[in-house]
């Protein structure tokens, strides 16, 4: 009989960055692996889910959700094999999605579990089935609501949000156009995912080429980048065009407003000249009601093929941090997820 596990490998919060987060910001530590109380069980991580939004949780500032704790485990959403139990609901083997952060152990009381029957892909709940795809969902049919023969645009199109975005628009008869980091990644947008068009946004006159791959204009953008993107964007919006927004990586490591002219009296003319609608969202905020007919939705077009999702897996808990901070260059490729355990 295998001898029972003692030593909990965490990944702590140890700094809070200035600017781009960097490896000094993280700490690996061993503590003892808890035993779980009555009600309670003791989880094993297996996949490590990696997200933009965890730059926000490494600072203080105010937002949506409380800061990561210093010399606590980084926040994040795992998939999990529960290997022991004292709880009514849960069995020892049973695989779960939860929130175990960046550790090798974690105890739970249940409340944050959700039993997961796919054995064959289990990722995926971290991904294409989980909160990235249900943001794509969200986002764009409930919010950018595109229609056939429109045009929709959408940055960061090989990752885990915006390759979902673009196979959606697709689904819904619209044109997808994608912008996305390297020719690697454009090929594989187009090729693979079906998108009509993808730009490399590193390769000169991004808004040449944009206006020439969207000559009828743009109905839907969705914004997750910023930057550069949106500045090509805006003066190809249609009138009545729509702007969901969950994100804006170019500017999360940002310390100071950025260079350049101020843009906000172009941005809110257009907004009044075009009738656009701008609606920022959190996606947290519609699981009660929206989740269900997106997980139905989801699953059918998964199993069916017609929508796909690249894992970018990196193997080891250890290489969480520096997936992390290459995820905030633009590095990764596909949906980051770190394999914790097999």
């Amino acid at each position: 009989m295998p001898q029972a596990p003692t030593i909990n490998r965490r990944i702590v919060l140890a700094a809070r960055p200035r600017g781009a987060p960097v490896p000094r910001d993280f700490r690996l530590e061993e503590a003892p692996v808890p035993s779980p109380a009555d009600g309670q069980v003791l989880l094993r991580t297996l996949y490590l889910s990696l997200d933009p939004y965890m730059r926000g949780r490494m600072s203080e500032a105010p937002s949506y959700a409380p800061p990561a704790a210093l010399d606590e485990p980084m926040v994040g959403g795992t998939v999990s094999r529960v290997v022991a139990s004292r709880h009514p609901r849960l069995r020892e083997g049973d695989l779960v999605l939860g929130t175990s952060g960046w550790q090798d152990y974690a105890l739970s009381d249940g409340q944050d579990l959700v039993p997961l029957a796919d054995t064959a892909h289990p990722s995926y709940a971290l991904g294409v089935l989980g909160m990235p795809g249900f943001t794509a969902y969200h986002g764009l049919l409930n919010i950018g609501q595109p229609r056939p023969g429109e045009t929709v645009v959408v940055a960061a199109a090989s990752g885990a949000v915006g390759a979902v975005v673009g196979q959606l628009a697709k689904l819904r008869g619209a044109r997808a156009v994608g912008i996305t980091g390297g020719a690697e990644k454009c090929r594989y947008v187009t090729e693979e995912l079906g998108f009509d068009a993808c730009l490399d946004r590193h390769a000169p006159h991004l808004a040449e080429r944009l206006a020439g791959a969207c000559p009828a204009g743009i109905d839907v953008y969705f914004e997750n980048v910023g930057g550069p993107v949106l500045d090509a964007v805006l003066p190809l919006l249609n009138e009545g065009a729509r702007v969901p927004v969950c994100g804006g990586i170019a500017h999360y490591n940002d310390e100071a407003p950025p260079p350049g002219p101020d843009r906000l009296p172009m941005l809110m003319s257009l907004v009044l000249r075009k009738r656009l609608r701008v609606q920022g969202f959190i996606i947290l905020d519609h699981y009660a009601d929206g989740h269900a007919p997106f997980l139905r939705d989801m699953s059918a077009w998964v199993a069916g093929g017609q929508v796909r999702l690249r894992e970018d897996v990196v193997a080891g808990l250890e290489n969480a941090p520096a997936a992390l901070i290459g995820l905030l260059e633009g590095k990764n490729f596909g949906k980051v997820i770190v394999r914790v355990a097999e």
